[in-house]
């Protein structure tokens, strides 16, 4: 029985000091050092580190300089035999070359003064007429296309439909609108054009000028969908007709008038209730090239050998890119999409590099992974996990992804800041479930939020960071993100709206849970099938 007791008490002292050792080295990250970081990542002269731009590779020569300073090893082999820390890849991109509008001596250019649906093509200048469509609108009712032949030609038309001085729409013959006035309609009205033999479909918007200009920065991002990049070369079907949305200044010089004959026509429509096509013409010149381009980028890998487990890798992973600059100039700084990631990153490397410098190395390999091409779908650590895996995938125990680990969001914002949603934990492996949960209320007590991890969540955030490309070869994987909140994907994601001290939690979390996982007997079991 003494023998027993003895024996159970050098147990609980060796946990004691195990947990003490994770607690003096997490506790070496700390939101100024997080904060210092990322003051270089998320400032002005890295241009919103867009991928395959010049910020981008700025960003990976910091990031390289900081794995090499903790002594964490480049593994990367390139053709001549040399390791670095750079994994460079070409992305192939097709995107937009000249892109401009010619009208009344004034040249309008993509995207900073006008929004294009869909994908098409006119590779040299072309000279096309233009003429007045009214609201575009094709009913029995009221229609625009009664007496106007609009073939080879580009239609001015106007967003909406026509309202009487009274109130009521034309249509609708009431205060109601008619679906000519919803979202929808927009597509409606250019395929009605398109059908009817338009050259091209300019649309005027209805918001005020300020409005549009807004909604011009909000879509620069979404637009980005017309800037396609892949991991090989790639075709794209394209048309010849192309959908504009416009203002109302862009507009009246395309038909070769002025705003205010403009609006008296369009008060013309809406005082008599007729259709008043054809009364405005013009000519423009076009041009709307698609290209072909290939950048390169990279992954930024470090790796820390482990002791008598290191042919089994744990992986800390976050996305270094982000969208770069906006039409109007405004730099997006991303720096919680997804510095705060990076930063964490970093500092868990220093944390693990200490610890092992100082005799309390992990038992298992670590490689703590910055890609890029997450903004333009994944694509970094697509080629990390499909096409040039470094390290063995079938040796990669788990993958602990971060991004956007420093903002409070909209559900959260005036209620809590000790917060983190957790995704993916309990998808393939219920002991990393257990780990995390464990981790947490043993060191860092934060709330655990598992909203997003509901496959029913319409958000779909598990498929929508980098974590997913390993989770879909089985390895298990865990994300952490603390949300989407007002600034995201815009200028406004700068370090001063940061919230270092839950950048720092969210941080510590991530390095015990990894803690754990390096140290622990054996390997995670992958025993969960989970959408």
């Amino acid at each position: 029985m003494t023998y027993l007791k003895y024996g159970v008490g050098l147990l609980f002292c060796c946990q004691l000091a195990t947990a003490q050792t994770a607690t003096d080295y997490a506790n070496t990250i700390l939101a100024a050092d997080l904060e210092k970081h990322l003051r270089v990542l998320a400032a002005d002269d890295m241009e919103g580190r867009e991928t395959g731009k010049p910020g981008q590779r700025k960003a990976a020569d910091y990031i390289a300089q900081q794995f090499a300073a903790e002594k964490l090893q480049p593994i990367v082999k390139s053709e001549e035999g040399k390791t670095g820390y750079l994994q460079p890849f070409k992305l192939y991109q097709k995107t937009w070359g000249d892109f401009y509008v010619k009208a009344a001596g004034k040249t309008y250019t993509y995207p900073k003064d006008f929004i294009v649906n869909g994908l098409f093509a006119v590779m040299e200048e072309t000279p096309v007429e233009t003429v007045f469509a009214g609201y575009g609108i094709l009913t029995d009712q009221y229609n625009d296309y009664a007496k106007l032949n609009i073939q080879g030609k580009a239609v001015v038309i106007l967003e909406g439909e026509p309202k009487k001085a009274n109130g009521n729409y034309v249509i609708s013959n009431s205060t109601k609108p008619s679906d000519w006035s919803n979202e929808e309609s927009v597509r409606k009205k250019a395929l009605i054009a398109k059908d009817k033999g338009a050259e091209q479909v300019f649309i005027i918007s209805a918001e005020s000028p300020e409005a549009y200009r807004r909604l011009v920065a909000q879509r620069t991002a979404l637009m980005g969908r017309f800037n396609r990049m892949s991991l090989k070369p790639s075709m794209e079907k394209i048309g010849a007709v192309g959908t504009f949305l416009i203002t109302q200044e862009m507009g009246a010089d395309l038909l070769n008038t002025t705003p205010a004959k403009l609006q008296a026509a369009v008060a013309k429509i809406n005082k008599t209730g007729k259709a008043n096509s054809g009364a405005l013409k013009g000519k423009i010149n076009l041009k709307a090239e698609r290209k072909d381009e290939t950048l390169e980028s990279s992954n930024v890998l470090g790796f820390l050998e482990g002791s008598d487990k290191k042919d089994e890798v744990v992986i800390v992973s976050a996305h270094y890119d982000h969208i770069g600059i906006s039409a109007d100039g405004q730099v997006n700084n991303g720096a919680n999409d997804d510095g705060s990631g990076t930063v964490s990153v970093i500092e868990i490397a220093q944390a693990f590099a200490k610890a092992k410098a100082e005799g309390h190395g992990p038992r298992r390999s670590m490689l703590f992974l910055t890609v890029s091409g997450e903004e333009k779908g994944l694509l970094g650590s697509e080629y990390y996990t499909d096409m040039n895996p470094v390290l063995p995938l079938a040796s990669t125990v788990c993958d602990l992804n971060i991004d956007m680990v420093g903002r409070v969001d909209d559900l959260h914002e005036g209620k809590s800041d000790n917060y983190i949603y957790v995704i993916g934990s309990d998808k393939l492996s219920s002991e990393l479930h257990q780990i995390s949960e464990d981790a947490n209320r043993k060191y860092t007590m934060m709330e655990l939020d598992y909203k997003y991890n509901d496959p029913n969540d319409p958000q779909r955030i598990y498929y929508r960071s980098d974590h997913y490309n390993f989770a879909k070869h089985k390895i298990p994987i865990i994300f952490y993100f603390n949300g989407l909140h007002a600034d995201y994907h815009r200028p406004g994601d700068d370090v001063e709206k940061m919230n270092f001290k839950l950048a720092e939690k969210s941080a510590r979390l991530v390095f015990y849970t990894a803690w754990e996982i390096v140290n622990r007997e054996n390997k995670l079991v992958v025993d969960s099938n989970k959408p």
